[in-house]
Order: C-alpha cells, then structure tokens, then sequence
C-alpha cells in the first residue's frame, strides 16, 4: 500500500500539468476507493505515463480497484518498463524471477533487473546481488554479487548490508578487494557498465 501512495506521491511532483487528476487519484486512495483511482489512472496510463502505468500494474498485480491478474500487471509494467521507468523494471524483474504472469526465467529476471539497477535503483541491485550469489540467471559470481550489495547497501538497505556479509564469508580477502573496487568504479560511473 505505501508503495502504491509513493508512486503517487511521486507522480504529483513530477506532473504538475497534470495535477488535478493526480490530486484526485490521492484523494480516492485516501478513500480506499481504488476503482476510482483506477478510472482516473487508466487514461493516464493509456496516454503512455509511464508512472501511471506502473501504478495500474501494481493494481492488478495486488487487485486493488481490479481483478488481480499476474498477466496485465506483466503487461502494464512491461510498457513503462520499456521507457526506462527503473520502478516497473524492477516489477517486471520480480514477476520473472518469481514466474508470475509469464513463466519463470530467471535470465530475463536478471536482464530487468540490471536496467533498473544501472539507474541507481537499491532494490534491483540487491536482486541482482541475489542473482549472482544464487547463480540464477547468470554464472554464480560472488566477487559480482557482492560488488551489487554494496551498492545496494551505500543506500541504507539492510538487506543487502547482511548478505553481502554472508557472501563475504565464502571469498578471499582479494576477492572482496575486487568487489570492493567494483562497487566504486561502479558508483564513480553513475551504474552504467558495471556487470
């Protein structure tokens, strides 16, 4: 649910133009009307925002305000992915990953996830750092998987704090070091080129 009023929250800041549809979408989410909020977005959604359409897909993939369907939320998240909306990139990443509304593929996982993690996106990094360590999708690469948890954790995320120290434990010393560069080379390099 906070996820939902974050991406709304954060639509209204950056589509000002646009704020009364948006000011009324919060105000039905405040409501816990979802079908309304649903009814304003969708246009929105079909105009090609990507941020609403990221929003309709987390309604179908929670079914809020819709039918819960795996399906369309694949669909929705997929046409603001496809924008480089790091959010839904990082959705579609999940949804593959955990195969729902397509079939499992953890390779696919790992490409949406790396798009959304070169746009600075801590919770694709952190996938991609589970990725690595677990090798799905890719060959398993510890110095890599920790190189991605780092990052992961210069953004406060806990997680990524704890199993990058767990994967530590199975490296060398040299290994760390290289993942250690890795994650300055790759913040130095704004996330681009890092795997």
């Amino acid at each position: 649910m906070k996820k939902l009023l974050l991406t709304l929250l954060t639509a209204l800041m950056l589509n000002a133009a646009r704020a009364g549809p948006v000011d009324d979408a919060l105000a039905a989410y405040a409501r816990n009307d979802f079908a309304t909020v649903v009814q304003i977005v969708r246009p929105l959604a079909l105009k090609g925002e990507a941020w609403a359409q990221s929003w309709l897909a987390d309604a179908y993939y929670i079914g809020r305000g819709v039918v819960q369907d795996y399906a369309e939320a694949v669909r929705w998240h997929r046409l603001a992915a496809q924008q480089g909306y790091a959010r839904a990139q990082y959705n579609l990443g999940n949804m593959y990953s955990n195969g729902q509304g397509v079939v499992q593929d953890y390779a696919e996982a790992v490409r949406w996830y790396r798009l959304a993690a070169q746009q600075g996106y801590a919770r694709a990094q952190y996938n991609l750092g589970n990725m690595y360590s677990n090798g799905q999708g890719v060959v398993q690469d510890y110095v890599k998987a920790h190189s991605w948890y780092n990052l992961s954790a210069i953004k406060g995320d806990a997680d990524a704090v704890k199993n990058r120290d767990i994967v530590a434990k199975r490296m060398t010393s040299q290994q760390i070091a290289e993942a250690q560069k890795m994650a300055r080379d790759c913040q130095a390099r704004n996330f681009k080129g890092c795997d």
